[in-house]
């Protein structure tokens, strides 16, 4: 399969057009991560000496979610960590375009 797409655009290198198809699901799968983030820190049980109340504070206060051994406050660290990783490498990967 990966030589199909060589032979088909064998300059673009992840840069293809998109078609309407790949489009709508890549908006799709965008707004299902943040909807899973959402709900993970909707339903997240943070420890009574650590209650955030801005951005700046949930980033503080999110090592010690995984204290209560629960599987949201897991998962809500690791979607919390991973998120701004995922943005930069999009934007990295969208700025280093060689023309």
């Amino acid at each position: 399969m990966a030589q199909r797409g060589e032979k088909r655009f064998p300059t673009h290198y992840g840069y293809g057009e998109l078609k309407v198809s790949r489009y709508f699901v890549l908006y799709l799968a965008q707004v299902a991560w943040f909807v899973l983030g959402l709900y993970l820190y909707a339903d997240a049980y943070w420890p009574s000496t650590c209650t955030p109340q801005n951005l700046i504070e949930v980033y503080g206060c999110s090592m010690r979610l995984p204290e209560n051994g629960g599987w949201r406050e897991a998962g809500l660290l690791t979607w919390l960590w991973a998120t701004p990783i995922l943005i930069g490498l999009e934007v990295s990967r969208r700025m280093s375009k060689d023309g």
